[in-house]
């Protein structure tokens, strides 16, 4: 199960955390990424990041202002977003990739991703 939390409503350069609390599976076995789906757009991936040993990607657009971390203890992934944009509005999804997909090729596409979560909203606006 992974259930995301954090999101709401921010104005332009705030900042926001949001986490994706995962059980039921090992979590070295996977890797864990975030995706983001605004409106009438593709979804979108972010970043990932492999919890056997913390390597990341990050998506060219959110590089600079996002940073995924990890809490093993707590099974937690974190996002943390900051200085963001009307632009970054919409339902951010963090789901599971079976680590033997873990790499640049693969960490952004959405089918090879197995378990999603449920997802929320980030709301950016004045």
């Amino acid at each position: 199960q992974l259930v995301e939390s954090g999101g709401g409503w921010v104005q332009p350069g705030g900042s926001l955390r949001l986490s994706c609390v995962a059980s039921g599976f090992t979590p070295d076995y996977y890797a864990i990424g975030w995706f983001r789906q605004a409106p009438g757009k593709e979804r979108e991936g972010l970043s990932c990041i492999s919890n056997s040993d913390g390597s990341t990607y990050y998506a060219d657009s959110v590089k600079d202002r996002f940073t995924i971390s990890r809490d093993n203890v707590k099974s937690t992934v974190y996002l943390q977003m900051n200085n963001l944009k009307p632009e970054d509005t919409a339902v951010y999804y963090c789901a599971r990739l079976p680590i033997f997909y873990f790499g640049e090729y693969y960490y952004s596409r959405r089918e090879y991703y197995d378990y999603w979560g449920r997802g929320t909203q980030v709301t950016v606006s004045s």
